[in-house]
């Protein structure tokens, strides 16, 4: 070894590299967890100590680390030039930056430094002449010959440095939420919320225009990440990790928020995300980053905040208010979810308003149209379709419906799906790997189906994604247009099948659609273009930017709020709202597609004698099963007054506002008091019937604990009438009884 009284060497290179992702993709080969290979004319012997600083192009530190030389190459006549450096101790970001990039090289988990194939035979005692570097050698950077210390960086010895293969967990800030509610001032923005880019718009001098950043970019990219510094970066900066870091890097979100952890969708697709998606504090969806937990409110909020911080750049004052969207069907549940993400923003949403109304307020824009139109919106994650007839100001909607799990994400992942096949046929062995090896093959497939839009062809290759018998090995595949769209083309005829549903829900036919606007950066897809021309008999048109029109609408609509002359917006429920029955059925009480604002009223008579109180199960969903559509949560009413058996009766009140939210309210009807209700939306079915399970036979009544138990023999009730049906079900067993069946126990 060393002397260790020797001052180390000083060694600072400016690699030929734009990013870290080029780093790895061109030199991985060279770079190990425990150190590196990097090609010298001018070689130190074995034991040298070695301060290394690795620069991108642009400037940016890579590596910087303390090392000793552990052997050279090229010493003896032949192989290349070169030394292998072995870390001794790392900064955080570099221990940080090794973590994440090596965890993508199959052969880099070692502390030992690699050898290239080529570099020829490592010599680990004292180096020899030098010898000439034959032209076969692959790409390394050269270095000159290296400084003394005095004149070259060395590790800052007051600064935190981390042993290799420490595991430090990198912890992420937790989430700081407003001091104070948002204020109702200022200008009202236009916000487009989307799953893959979010866009700010705002009306000036009577013209919509989004609103740029600082780097010119119209969109922000929907993601979020822990960065090396332990520090949380939003939109561009948080893409440029996802293949260095994808475990730390949040995107997809909305397809998740508002969603229960335990629900089937949730636990159905949680492993296709490399970050961790874990129950919140409520039993709501969470993501998990280093050691904190984020709510999925909290990473839209931090989405909404990046927005409101570009939309203040270019105008040059605070910005607190807003209309944001959201795809036509989502649930209650996911719209009160964006509501309270814009408040932990610091933004008071003025508005919900659905995604394709937004489009068709853009597309209408100054142009006086008496037209029915069919918004066919395809992004990132969901798809909706809307039919709305307008007539100038006006615009109303008749028909909306969707898909809030078909997207764009969907369609890279039938690439995946076959470049992982291809893979297995070519190698004789199915493909295994880590989450980062699979976030890497899925860039690629999302960078091959743009390409594939231009080109009739593309190469897939995705270098050492993978390690078989101590082999590194590439995925590298062809793929061409006609595959494409075989793997695709069902994903398509989904999306023309919900248009049809959307129309058949009227009474219409594609020939009463006068134009089809297309929305959402999928919806550029040549065979969506086709398929939309093959069913509704002409072109799409194209009087809207796909990835604009959104926020573009959105703005229109903040614009006019206020102003006796504005928007006239006409929107209908995308699911219909009700109640579970026995025997687990759903009975509807506000229909999809009414209009909205809307209000149902319901009555309920008490199920026993002095019943002190009355829940009531409520779903969305177009379902018939009550199981099958979205569990919204319990309606407790409670401080019932005294009487006998079906005396009290309760009024429940349902208002769905016209942003599609949703209000229960209860009111005693021989009194005309309001009684006190709680709408909780912490459980799901499978919770509720986990603690019926739980209940079952512990407790002495079928009420339930502490309820007092049903008397008198079971009284046949009518049936017809939503208040005979859940007296009915009460009257067999009370409240457990009734959901007992409502879940089919």
């Amino acid at each position: 070894m060393a002397d260790p009284a020797q001052a180390p060497i000083g060694l600072k290179v400016k690699l030929p590299f734009q990013s870290p992702e080029e780093f790895i993709s061109k030199y991985g080969a060279n770079l190990t967890r425990g150190g590196i290979y990097l090609r010298s004319r001018t070689v130190k012997p074995p034991g040298t100590a070695v301060t290394l600083e690795l620069q991108l192009q642009d400037g940016r530190r890579l590596i910087y680390a303390s090392a000793v030389v552990t052997f050279v190459t090229g010493q003896k006549g032949t192989g290349i030039s070169g030394m292998g450096l072995r870390f001794l101790t790392l900064d955080p970001e570099t221990k940080r930056f090794l973590d994440t990039a090596t965890a993508t090289l199959p052969h880099a988990n070692t502390s030992q430094p690699p050898l290239p194939s080529g570099a020829g035979e490592a010599d680990h005692g004292t180096p020899t002449a030098q010898a000439a570097t034959p032209t076969s050698a692959p790409p390394v950077p050269q270095l000159g010959t290296a400084p003394r210390a005095k004149a070259a960086p060395t590790l800052n010895a007051n600064a935190p440095v981390v042993a290799v293969g420490s595991g430090a967990q990198v912890s992420a800030p937790p989430f700081e939420e407003p001091k104070e509610e948002p204020k109702r001032t200022g200008p009202i923005i236009g916000i487009d919320l989307g799953t893959t880019n979010s866009c700010a718009s705002m009306v000036r001098n009577n013209k919509p225009a989004v609103l740029t950043s600082r780097e010119g970019h119209n969109t922000v990219p929907s993601i979020i990440a822990l960065n090396a510094r332990g520090k949380i970066v939003i939109g561009h900066p948080a893409k440029g990790q996802m293949l260095t870091n994808p475990r730390l890097t949040v995107y997809g979100a909305k397809r998740l928020v508002g969603r229960a952890y335990d629900s089937p969708i949730v636990q159905q697709i949680k492993d296709r995300f490399a970050y961790e998606i874990v129950a919140g504090e409520g039993g709501e969806s969470a993501v998990k980053l280093g050691s904190t937990v984020y709510s999925l409110q909290q990473i839209s909020a931090l989405v909404l905040r990046e927005v409101r911080e570009v939309a203040q750049n270019q105008l040059g004052q605070a910005v607190s208010r807003a209309v944001v969207t959201v795809p036509a069907y989502y649930n209650d549940n996911q719209r009160q979810a964006v509501r309270e993400a814009g408040r932990l923003a610091g933004i008071h949403v003025e508005r919900i308003l659905n995604e394709p109304t937004a489009a068709a307020l853009a597309y209408g824009f100054g142009r006086d149209l008496k037209q029915r139109v069919l918004v066919y919106d395809l992004g990132g994650g969901t798809f909706d379709a809307s039919v709305l007839e307008l007539a100038g100001n006006v615009y109303e909607v008749i028909s909306t419906g969707g898909d809030t799990f078909l997207g764009g994400l969907d369609f890279d992942n039938a690439i995946v799906a076959f470049l992982l096949e291809e893979f297995a046929k070519k190698n004789g062995k199915p493909f295994q790997s880590d989450r980062v090896a699979m976030q890497r093959i899925t860039d690629a497939a999302e960078r091959a189906k743009c390409a594939l839009s231009e080109r009739a062809e593309v190469r897939v290759h995705v270098p050492f994604v993978t390690m078989i018998d101590n082999q590194p090995l590439d995925l590298d595949v062809t793929l061409n247009r006609e595959q494409l769209v075989s793997l695709t083309e069902k994903l398509v005829d989904r999306t023309i099948q919900v248009c049809d549903e959307v129309l058949k829900a009227k009474g219409l036919g594609p020939q009463d659609v006068d134009e089809v606007i297309l929305v959402g950066g999928q919806s550029r897809f040549p065979l969506v273009h086709k398929k939309i021309e093959a069913f509704f008999g002409k072109p799409a048109s194209k009087g809207v930017h796909p990835d604009e029109a959104v926020a573009v609408g959105a703005s229109l609509l903040a614009n006019s709020l206020g102003q006796l002359e504005g928007v006239v917006l006409i929107d209908v429920l995308p699911m219909a709202i009700g109640i579970g029955l026995p025997g687990g059925r759903f009975k509807p009480v506000m229909e999809r597609n009414c209009a909205l604002p809307s209000t149902k009223r319901y009555t309920i008579g008490t199920s026993r004698d002095d019943q002190p109180e009355l829940d009531l199960a409520i779903f969305q969903g177009d379902s018939e099963k009550a199981q099958e559509n979205e569990y919204l949560g319990t309606l407790r009413l409670t401080g019932l007054p005294r009487g006998a058996r079906g005396s009290v009766k309760i009024e429940v009140t349902f208002e769905v506002s016209n942003e599609a939210l949703l209000k229960v309210k209860g009111r005693e009807l021989s009194t005309g008091r309001e009684v006190e209700s709680t709408f909780s939306t912490r459980d799901t079915p499978e919770t509720v019937k986990a603690r019926l399970t739980q209940d079952d036979g512990s407790s002495g009544s079928p009420g339930g604990p502490g309820a007092p138990a049903a008397s008198g023999p079971k009284q046949k009730i009518p049936s017809g009438t939503p208040s005979a049906e859940v007296a009915a079900a009460a009257n067999s067993g009370g409240f457990l009884g009734w959901v007992r069946r409502l879940f089919g126990r």
